[in-house]
């Protein structure tokens, strides 16, 4: 519920903190002396659009902030808590700042946020009624919402709508795998091709660099024989061989360490030495012996490689991508032989989905139709009570083919203010005082289920008076058991039923007229009462007046 309005350089109001209470609270005043700014600055805060028009003269922002407090747990909690917003102590607050060169701003609870999310938080809290674009209740999907909670198909409505998004998701698979379908088939032939001649050329992914050193080695077999074969006589040749004249050494260093024992080692370094030459005198035997000299291997070898050349130059710049190649145009060409199952397969899954479907949304469409001839029956027998003697309520629904996420039919709320005249959707309605008491028959009617907390109700006594005032009156203190409500009038009869009394005046404060907001208890709020009647406030006849009104008011 909301606790506190505060409003710093709004209009008229220069610095204002309107505390308001459970139960009716209802706001009074001469005309002019600002209520309704003071609903627009609310307005502004449940994120009306900004205007730097409502800055006061000779200030530089203009501030609206509102205390909640929170009470049971609810959609808000839900809403709250998927955007990491955590009340203090079961309080929200929020503000809302206007410049002057027309820059605004959001807070919740002192963090940051935008004018948006602080709308959509403010519809959590608030319904206001008056200006046709905060009343929610205009909305054919609030009304569906509306008709839903009244008839107890909330959870049907939300399955109808979870069985909509299955068949939805299911019929967007069939489409895609037929498109893809299509596609593949239109370029089939050259699916085949790709794949016939990467599979064909039968590649391995390091087989290029393997050619790379076969062709080497093929290219310089000439060269690599001469080298071989001079390094092998070199080592293991004739009387003048390497190995030969190390062999010659032997003999003087065993002379050396027979006479210096300290010159052991030099014989093991001579021995390593001698057979390290003697393994590498064999390895190039081996190898000389090994050399392949094949002009027809050499020439297979660079056509593969030009053939591995041109499969890199179509399909990537290796070998590992030219076989990826191959393989996705693989999986594409299988897509034509498995897609004809897989499309089998999800066909039956449509058929089920929207045969439950249909049945859901039939359901649904029965229990709503039932539905509305008692919503309508239970509206009707208030309006009479509410000054609309010749009123009548028709919630009327559309029928929809194919039913779509909400079900059947569309839900709308029509109504006919007089005699004689066809019921008209409520958006349609000219008088805002009308309005607002069709609206306050139907939150009568459904205060039970409206989860919103705080109801707030503008202009809802334009037109009527007496014995209707008085009945009007009544029914919004009846609301007030179940919600708070926040009522501006005109009328002494719904003044009267107030809870809580606040009085609006104007002042003037050093040359600049300002707003100023009273709570008013005992004589100060007779006075108002009597004033309001249309009397001398001060004469014993409107001050008896106001006190019996007072009096019916609270029994």
């Amino acid at each position: 519920m909301l606790t506190e309005l505060r409003i710093r350089n709004f209009a008229l109001i220069d610095e204002l903190s309107v505390r308001l209470g459970p139960g009716l609270n209802v706001l009074t005043g001469e005309t002019g002396a600002g209520k309704s700014i003071i609903v627009g600055a609310l307005s502004l805060l449940l994120g009306e659009r900004a205007s730097a028009d409502v800055v006061r003269t000779g200030a530089d922002r203009a501030s609206v902030e509102g205390v909640f407090e929170l009470d049971a747990p609810g959609a808000l909690t839900g809403w709250l808590e998927e955007r990491g917003i955590e009340p203090a102590d079961g309080i929200l607050v929020l503000k809302r700042e206007v410049a002057v060169e027309g820059r605004n701003r959001a807070w919740i609870n002192g963090s940051p946020t935008t004018a948006g999310l602080l709308g959509e938080l403010g519809r959590y809290l608030v319904d206001l009624h008056g200006q046709h674009e905060h009343q929610t209740l205009l909305k054919r999907d609030e009304q569906r919402m509306i008709l839903d909670a009244y008839a107890g198909t909330s959870a049907l409505a939300d399955s109808v709508g979870r069985a909509y998004t299955t068949l939805r998701e299911i019929r967007d698979q069939i489409q895609n795998l037929e498109l893809r379908r299509r596609e593949v088939a239109q370029r089939a032939d050259f699916l085949r091709f790709q794949v016939e001649e990467i599979e064909a050329a039968d590649l391995r992914t390091t087989e290029d660099s393997e050619l790379d050193e076969q062709q080497s080695r093929l290219g310089h077999s000439e060269e690599l024989t001469a080298i071989a074969g001079s390094l092998q006589q070199a080592i293991l040749g004739d009387d003048d061989s390497l190995l030969n004249a190390i062999g010659g050494l032997h003999r003087g260093i065993e002379q050396l360490v027979r006479i210096d024992a300290t010159q052991a080692s030099t014989l093991e370094l001579y021995d390593t030495a001698y057979y390290a030459l003697e393994e590498l005198g064999n390895r190039m035997a081996e190898y000389l012996a090994g050399i392949e000299h094949d002009p027809g291997r050499l020439e297979e070898i660079r056509q593969r490689k030009d053939l591995i050349f041109r499969l890199k130059t179509k399909y990537g710049s290796s070998l590992e991508e030219v076989l990826d190649a191959g393989k996705s145009a693989r999986e594409e060409l299988d897509l034509i032989d498995n897609a004809g199952w897989e499309l089998s397969s999800l066909q039956q899954k449509e058929e089920a989905a929207s045969v439950e479907m249909t049945s859901l949304a039939a359901d649904l469409s029965a229990q709503r139709v039932e539905a509305m001839g008692r919503l309508a029956q239970e509206v009707n027998e208030v309006l009479p009570e509410l000054g609309m003697t010749g009123g009548n309520f028709e919630p009327v629904a559309y029928p929809l083919s194919p039913p779509g996420p909400h079900g059947a039919e569309d839900i709308e709320f029509r109504v006919a203010l007089n005699k004689g005249f066809s019921p008209l959707p409520l958006a349609q309605v000219a008088s805002g005082g009308e309005l607002s008491r069709v609206m306050l028959a139907l939150k009568t009617i459904l205060a039970r289920l409206d989860s919103v907390p705080t109801l707030v109700f503008d202009e809802v006594d334009s037109g009527i008076g007496g014995k209707i005032a008085l009945q009007v009156g009544d029914k919004m203190r009846e609301v007030a058991e179940s919600h708070q409500v926040f009522a501006i009038t005109h009328l002494p009869q719904i003044a009267s039923r107030g809870h809580n009394h606040l009085l609006v005046l104007k002042e003037d404060r050093e040359g600049i007229t300002a707003t100023d907001v009273r709570h008013l208890e005992s004589d100060d709020r007779i006075r108002e009462i009597a004033r309001m009647l249309g009397g001398d406030p001060e004469s014993p006849v409107s001050m008896e007046h106001a006190r019996e009104l007072l009096k019916r008011g609270a029994s």
